[in-house]
């Protein structure tokens, strides 16, 4: 009856071992289990997965085997102080800690410690979560969170940026009427007093008056583009459009550094496109170009206009060092900019304007001696769309 007893005892126990094998085996989280000393007793399955070791490799040994070197010099004081004093910090309590992988890479895990007493001494159950995955998803989260709140601005700025060019155009005017009032008052004078006009003076009041023509015109030109409406086709010049594109980037800060050349076929046709649009494009195009050369020892950019059967094609070149070959794929691709500053939305929002006008905005990357050149294809017939709406001129 003795020996039934200590049979069925075996067999229970066989089963209740086996019960916690699969348990261990087929957990998602990492289990560790470990005597007073450190000494792994427990590896389970997923933490191989975790830590690149098998069990084999790490049973028997200290836990540090697994440990950063910064947690592994303190994980002995640790378990010492807490046999000693029984402070807990982390037994009983989960937090986030660093880990190591076989091949040196540091994991984040989330770790929680319990105790157990045996019969065999003291034993340490760790269970390590994975948080690389989590990480990443925190780490876009807050990526994308600071790319809304950078929108927001922009959204804001669109506003103030109209209001801004609105509230402008007026003294602008003044200062060109009290110019013109100068002028004609040092004519004025001249004629009563019979002496010469100051032809120097008048020179001057000339190009005050122009320049602040010209800003007015610039200012009315920033006013479209941050306008909200909807897209106006009409038939253009496209070179006209290209003037009025560099124009608006030698308001940048090294655009007067730069050398830029144009190369325009003779006899250019219209195209039928929203003219504001598509100088947007253009002078991001520009913009960029400008940026690649800044450091180059041969600074200059290239615009060229030609016609292809039924399209008119713009292209943008640059002396820059081209694009990276792993950047070219997500290069027209929103939220892709390795700029400082910049939401990378440029390309991604020309390229969108392009085909919405049934062309297209295409790069050849250059590299081995040639910077990038960038083609904007427009068709010259007038699309079907802005014939109906009879915004054709």
């Amino acid at each position: 009856m003795r020996d039934e007893r200590s049979a069925a005892g075996q067999e229970t126990a066989s089963i209740s071992e086996s019960r916690l094998a699969s348990v261990l085996d087929t957990a998602v989280d990492g289990i560790v289990v470990t005597d007073e000393s450190g000494r792994v007793l427990v590896y389970n399955k997923a933490c191989e997965r975790l830590f690149g070791y098998r069990a084999v490799d790490v049973i028997g040994e200290n836990v540090v085997k697994i440990m950063p070197p910064e947690y592994a010099r303190e994980h002995d004081s640790y378990i010492d102080r807490y046999v000693t004093t029984g402070e807990r910090r982390i037994i009983g309590i989960g937090r986030e800690v660093a880990a190591q992988h076989q091949d040196g890479t540091i994991i984040p895990v989330e770790l929680s410690v319990g105790e157990a007493l045996t019969p065999a001494g003291r034993q340490f159950i760790g269970i390590l979560r994975d948080l690389r995955q989590r990480k990443a998803v925190e780490a876009r989260l807050d990526e994308v969170q600071a790319q809304l709140v950078h929108l927001a601005r922009i959204s804001a700025m669109d506003e103030i940026g109209a209001a801004v060019a609105h509230e402008l155009n007026q003294p602008l005017t003044a200062v060109m009427l009290y110019l013109q009032a100068v002028k004609r008052r040092l004519s004025g004078a001249a004629e009563e007093s019979g002496q010469p006009v100051d032809e120097r003076a008048l020179s001057v009041l000339d190009k005050a008056v122009n320049e602040a023509d010209r800003a007015g015109k610039i200012i009315q030109r920033m006013r479209q583009i941050v306008e909200k409406r909807e897209p106006q086709r009409r038939s253009v010049n496209l070179v006209e459009v290209i003037d009025e594109a560099i124009e608006l980037t030698r308001l940048g800060r090294y655009a007067g550094e730069i050398r830029i050349h144009r190369e325009d076929a003779d006899h250019v046709p219209n195209v039928a496109v929203d003219p504001v649009q598509i100088q947007q494009v253009i002078a991001n195009l520009v913009r960029n170009a400008i940026e690649a050369v800044r450091d180059s020892e041969e600074r200059w950019v290239r615009i060229g206009i030609e016609r292809d059967d039924d399209r008119v094609n713009v292209t943008v070149s640059d002396s820059g060092e081209g694009i990276p070959a792993d950047r070219v794929d997500s290069l027209f691709k929103a939220f892709s900019t390795e700029k400082k500053s910049g939401l990378g939305l440029g390309l991604a929002i020309s390229r969108t304007i392009a085909q919405n006008h049934g062309g297209d905005l295409t790069v050849d990357p250059g590299g081995d001696g040639h910077g990038a050149r960038f083609l904007l294809s427009l068709p010259l017939i007038v699309t079907g769309e802005a014939a109906d709406h009879g915004q054709m001129e």
